[in-house]
């Protein structure tokens, strides 16, 4: 195990300084306005993921493609999300929030247009990657922005108000998705998101502020770079603290990925039916976020992610107990998904903020870090873990209740390291 860094003790290497841009007068936004912002920046990652998802088999059809080179297409995404991920938090540090978002906004409506377009699966491969490379730079970006303006309680309650207007993105995307591909053609909706993310552009143009000063930049050199993932990736706290957040989001998004074959397969619904997992889904996030949201404060974190745990394992043994008896079949499917996604979604803003305030002068890094650990996992259950259990709901039921298990492992261990240093 390696020893505890000292995040204080980062190299600061002279580097050349580059000019910052002329100011641009922006709006300033109320706590709730910058919620709805950060929340739409985002939306960004599930309208990518969910909303093509019932597009799959009209994409195999128009480019002559195999079922498993469309599930790559998400595959593709996942990964170059989760290895950019390690960047925009860094680049924030480094060039200020702001400048990262609205370059990435750009850049992902470069890759958008690119989807809509493409001819073959293969060039739809090249540029699901552009859309990954930039679409983490607002739900990196915006937790630090988040913990650069609030501390503590408003801080948690800020994030839990992202989480709950965020929400409605995995809700909405895939319904919308579904009647897109009915009425019009798959590519309508990469044009839709096009639409959107030059909206967005717009809008962070004008209102979203800088919180990351000049003078408070960190450099940006390899050196620095590096010294500084090993710091964050070399701590035990912020290995488990991540983890509860990485393995919470796995047993969720195993039953996402493997919705193209649960529902049509297992369930019989067709593509406009895909909000009968969404919806239930969704629904356990927003109200999740709620709790935490007045939770914050009133108390413990400790406290608060124990009731998270409880509504976690219990959602996950029902669901188990009823598929080792019962044929899959509507609601009881799906219904776990709610107490699941209700019980992570109060886990999720105290673990995050834990990991931010490990290392106070890299929280951007330290965002970034958290995020790629997660999309990380996003991509090894979108490739690996959700192909290999969608034969059956009662194995995507285990292996969900695998991921809760394993985040209630990264928690205890984390709070038992806690207890050790203290009493060191």
């Amino acid at each position: 195990m390696l020893p505890e860094p000292d995040p204080d003790n980062l190299p600061k290497d002279p580097v050349i300084p580059v000019p910052p841009a002329p100011p641009h007068k922006v709006t300033m936004l109320s706590a709730g306005g910058l919620a709805m912002l950060l929340a739409a920046l985002s939306m960004l990652g599930p309208f990518s993921v969910d909303a093509y998802l019932p597009a799959f088999p009209r994409i195999q059809e128009t480019l002559q493609a195999t079922p498993i080179e469309v599930q790559q297409t998400l595959t593709a995404y996942m990964l170059s999300f989760a290895i950019m991920s390690l960047w925009h938090g860094a680049l924030s540090d480094a060039f200020g929030r702001r400048n990262v978002v609205l370059v990435g906004l750009v850049v992902f409506a470069v890759g958008t247009l690119g989807c809509a377009a493409a001819h073959s699966v293969h060039y739809l491969w090249v540029f699901r990657i552009i859309q990954g490379v930039s679409a983490g730079a607002g739900v990196v970006v915006g937790r630090a922005i988040i913990r650069d303006l609030y501390a503590d309680a408003a801080a948690a309650r800020l994030l839990s108000m992202v989480t709950m207007i965020f929400s409605i993105a995995p809700a909405i995307a895939p319904v919308l998705g579904g009647w897109i591909v009915t009425l019009l053609d798959w590519r309508a909706i990469f044009l839709a998101l096009l639409v959107f993310s030059l909206g967005l552009w717009y809008v962070c143009w004008q209102h979203l502020p800088e919180t990351m000063p000049v003078e408070k930049r960190q450099p940006f050199n390899p050196r620095f770079l590096g010294q500084s993932y090993w710091t964050i990736f070399g701590s035990v706290p912020f290995q488990m603290k991540s983890g509860v957040v990485a393995f919470n989001f796995g047993g969720m998004f195993l039953f996402i990925a493997g919705a193209p074959v649960l529902l049509p397969v297992h369930l019989h619904l067709g593509p406009s039916d895909f909000a009968w997992l969404f919806v239930p889904a969704v629904s356990g996030i927003f109200l999740g976020a709620l709790a935490a949201n007045r939770m914050a404060g009133k108390m413990p974190f400790t406290r608060q992610i124990g009731i998270g745990y409880a509504f976690m394992l219990a959602a996950v043994s029902g669901s188990v107990a009823y598929h080792a008896v019962l044929p899959p079949a509507l609601p009881w499917t799906v219904l776990p998904m709610f107490f699941y996604n209700f019980g992570s979604s109060i886990i999720n803003p105290s673990a995050t903020l834990l990991a931010l305030d490990l290392f106070p002068k890299i929280r951007g890094t330290v965002a970034s870090c958290q995020s790629f650990v997660t999309t990380l996992m996003g991509a090894l259950v979108a490739g690996v873990i959700a192909p290999a259990l969608t034969h059956s709901v009662l194995a995507m039921a285990l292996g969900q209740a695998g991921f809760a298990l394993a985040s209630l492992a990264c928690w205890l261990v984390s709070r038992h390291y806690r207890r050790r240093q203290a009493r060191a």
